[in-house]
């Protein structure tokens, strides 16, 4: 008799189309890919909202794979965090959280509803602020977001004391459900701050996590995706002096990424205790009204 082979991997960083002008994953290709992929788990962290977990829920569990709620949130710089009056309008900094319970799921809709509400002056986009993250975190489950969260940003700053600063703050918050997130797409600031992150997991006994942050299922979609982003920013192609991803940023398989990271396994390894950690999903209810 045949043992079932134990997973090796689980995507925890995924845009669908729900991330507008982003994401080009429908769900309901999504689901499906997981499962071919012999993925028992796959997470959804849009940017800044939760509008298709509902959607991604039921399809999931239709298909028999776990759906791990989540959202890649905009949060508010640490070190501007001071006096309100003298803040200047700011590019706030990225956190990805995921739901592992059912209080972890009120305390994410919270965080992604009050940005919306009531959106802070000193950033230019519904960002969340860190009052917020201190008063919501728990359920949550919390990654470091690579160079795009403030860990990341302040290595490359090279201001390494304040990015272990705020990787203390993090854990302050979040204990064992935070962990430091390594990606692997190519980029040259990947790479000059992964040793530093490496050094912040080793000296604070923080686990690290290997993600690759998904917009489209495959490389075929790069240059489909590449003109999603063009419009989304009322550029062209051609143009220099804009946002981009590159060909690595698609659903790769558990395969790819465990020959990515053959030299960090627990990386690898983690993804799969993590979704083992998230005991939630979204089910369909009748109107309250």
């Amino acid at each position: 008799m045949s043992k079932t082979p134990q997973p090796s991997f689980v995507h925890l960083r995924t845009h669908s189309a729900y991330s507008l002008a982003e994401g080009a994953i429908k769900l309901k290709d999504l689901v499906p890919l997981a499962h071919k992929m012999s993925m028992p788990a796959v997470a959804v962290t849009d940017t800044g909202n939760l509008y298709g977990a509902l959607e991604f829920s039921l399809t999931a569990a239709k298909t028999g794979v776990q759906p791990i709620v989540g959202c890649q949130l905009w949060i508010e710089k640490p070190e501007q965090n001071a006096d309100q009056k003298n803040r200047k309008v700011e590019i706030p900094d990225q956190l990805v959280v995921l739901a592992q319970s059912e209080q972890g799921y009120k305390n994410l809709m919270k965080l992604v509803s009050k940005p919306f509400i009531s959106p802070p002056e000193h950033i230019d986009r519904p960002a969340v602020l860190w009052a917020d993250l201190e008063t919501h975190a728990e359920g949550l489950i919390c990654l470091t977001a690579g160079i795009k969260g403030a860990v990341g940003r302040q290595l490359l700053e090279n201001r390494a004391s304040e990015a272990e600063k705020t990787l203390l703050r993090l854990k302050d918050l979040f204990g064992d459900r935070l962990y430091i997130e390594l990606e692997r797409h190519g980029l040259a600031d990947e790479v000059a701050i992964e040793d530093g992150l490496l050094d912040l997991a080793y000296a604070h006994n923080v686990p690290i996590v290997a993600t690759n942050d998904c917009y489209f299922s495959d490389p075929d979609m790069y240059e489909a995706h590449d003109a999603l982003l063009c419009i989304a920013q009322s550029a062209y192609v051609q143009d220099t002096n804009r946002r981009r991803v590159t060909p690595e940023h698609y659903f790769k398989s558990a395969e790819q990424m465990v020959e990515l990271f053959k030299d960090l396994p627990e990386a690898v390894e983690n993804t799969v205790n993590i979704a083992r950690r998230c005991a939630f999903m979204l089910k369909e209810e009748k109107p309250f009204l």
